[in-house]
């Protein structure tokens, strides 16, 4: 095992590398990812998007729709966001060379002889979804995006959060329960008591995998993870007494060293968003931002989390800490891993088998692409 967590840094089994070329990038562009907030980007607007340590540009064209192409223009090499949407095209800032939403160039307007028909830059299919907009990043033609029926109805909440680590740290903690009584003391830890009697079982599902929890006061829990690197948590209680929420939660990488973690909360019964968790959009995305700007506080000893009174972002924040706190890379060959780490070597195992069969050019797992799970 090498620092990155994985045997032969660089190699086939490498999880924590995602640029272009490399095994775990491969894998994770074989699926759907959320690359922005929908209610970010307005109509006739582009911005440039970083994922996976690729650039692109993501812009939505002036009736509505979002398209996604690449970073530069094939003319001289400008950043093509900074550019002019026009209709759902795309015109270049630096020489007015203009695409279609398909990447194909159709304007030249400095050429007397134009060669558009010769010209075409990369383009990505997207969708919106659950509030984001979603980019397949793969090659081929793309599989069904996968659907969380349980979500699509209700009251949704989405709001995304960076964190300056590597974003498999992140994918680990969705099956690791036994950090809730301690990093989420405030409101976890008092309900869940001691931790050393809890019964974990982890089971592969046609999903991914998920872990069962069984605390020592009776109660339990049960965690998803979506493979490859999606959270979803079903039936949770932000605290006692108020109605359950879901959650999900993709991991997306921008490089090696930072992601974001892209969140939809849902409440089946619409008045349980009145409750004193929730909050708008627009109210929780700044939240979040504050909650990393504070972590970096705490991971630097200049602040405590337990000084912090804005408690309305507390998970996000007692989650950087834990997450960021272990390093820009964990360094898992120092790790003495334990029997509470059961699933998260249960993950690693699966990444590896999957990164494996990758590449031997044998058959992947193909997950279910509708997850509708009865916990």
């Amino acid at each position: 095992m090498n620092e990155s967590g994985t045997q032969g840094g660089g190699g086939p089994l490498d999880f924590v590398h995602t640029g272009p070329g490399t095994p775990a990038g491969q894998y994770l562009r074989r699926f759907w990812q959320p690359i922005y907030r929908f209610e970010d980007l307005s109509a006739g607007r582009a911005v440039p998007v970083r994922v996976m340590s690729e650039d692109f540009t993501l812009y939505r064209g002036e009736a509505g729709a979002p398209h996604l192409l690449a970073f530069r223009c094939a003319h001289r090499g400008t950043q093509l966001s900074t550019g002019w949407v026009e209709g759902d095209d795309l015109r270049c800032f630096y020489h007015g060379w203009k695409y279609d939403s398909g990447g194909q160039c159709i304007e030249q307007p400095a050429e007397p002889q134009a060669f558009c028909d010769r010209i075409k830059i990369k383009s990505y299919p997207v969708q919106e979804y659950l509030g984001y907009i979603f980019a397949y990043l793969g090659e081929g033609a793309p599989p069904p995006l996968p659907r969380f029926p349980r979500f699509e109805s209700g009251a949704v909440e989405v709001h995304s959060q960076y964190l300056a680590c590597n974003y498999f740290q992140r994918v680990e903690n969705a099956l690791d329960s036994v950090h809730t009584a301690f990093v989420h003391r405030y409101p976890y830890g008092f309900k869940y008591g001691m931790v050393g009697d809890a019964k974990l079982r982890v089971e592969e599902s046609p999903w991914g995998l998920t872990l069962f929890t069984h605390w020592a006061t009776g109660q339990r829990a049960v965690h998803h993870l979506v493979m490859p690197n999606v959270l979803l948590i079903e039936a949770r209680a932000a605290e006692e007494g108020e109605s359950p929420w879901d959650l999900l939660g993709w991991r997306v990488p921008i490089d090696d060293t930072c992601h974001v973690s892209c969140t939809v909360d849902h409440a089946q019964d619409v008045a349980a968003a009145a409750n004193r968790y929730w909050r708008s959009g627009a109210e929780r995305q700044s939240l979040a931002a504050v909650a990393s700007e504070q972590g970096e506080k705490v991971v630097a000893g200049e602040l405590r989390i337990e000084d912090v009174e804005d408690r309305r972002a507390i998970f996000e924040l007692q989650d950087y800490v834990a997450q960021v706190g272990q390093g820009v890379i964990a360094d898992r060959q120092a790790e003495h891993a334990g029997h509470s780490d059961l699933a998260v070597l249960a993950i690693r195992k699966t990444w590896t088998r999957e990164l494996q069969a990758l590449a031997d050019g044998q058959p992947l797992t193909k997950w279910a692409q509708v997850i509708e799970t009865d916990d």
